[in-house]
């Protein structure tokens, strides 16, 4: 199975100068968990997620109202093609400990591939693998990567 077969490719993305408190909006109002954050070539240069707004974000007491989010977000992401197996983006996000990872083609950025949609296509991936997947990436040795 294909990445493409899988993902969701209905993206919400921003801009690096968006405020960290447009982010929590976007993700409240379309119900997502991590916003791409792209350039003004719409080239892939971070990632946000809700996590990350509130660790690095209210955690660190930042001025959510001010603050944009290229002060928390990630940018080494893993990434995956749209045309990659399933089994070698599930290795990805096993080997990252992500629960999402961009789908990118041409460098811009067409998708998510999720944890959700893993699980959702589990009888065709195969239940184990899924399972394998899941427990990889929520193994944790204590360590909160990225902090203030």
């Amino acid at each position: 199975m294909k990445v493409k077969d899988c993902m969701c490719n209905q993206v919400w993305a921003a801009k690096p100068e968006t405020t960290i408190y447009d982010i929590a909006k976007l993700m409240e109002t379309n119900k997502i968990g991590c916003v791409p954050i792209c350039d003004n070539n719409n080239s892939l240069v971070g990632l946000v997620t809700d996590r990350d707004i509130v660790l690095r974000g209210v955690g660190c007491d930042k001025n959510t109202r001010t603050t944009p989010v290229s002060e928390i977000m990630s940018t080494n992401i893993c990434t995956c093609t749209p045309e990659e197996d399933v089994y070698d983006a599930e290795c990805k996000m096993s080997q990252n400990q992500v629960r999402r990872i961009p789908v990118v083609e041409n460098n811009q950025i067409v998708g998510i591939l999720t944890i959700g949609d893993l699980a959702h296509w589990d009888k065709k991936i195969g239940k184990q693998e899924v399972c394998n997947t899941i427990s990889n990436i929520c193994e944790s040795n204590g360590q909160v990567k990225n902090g203030c």
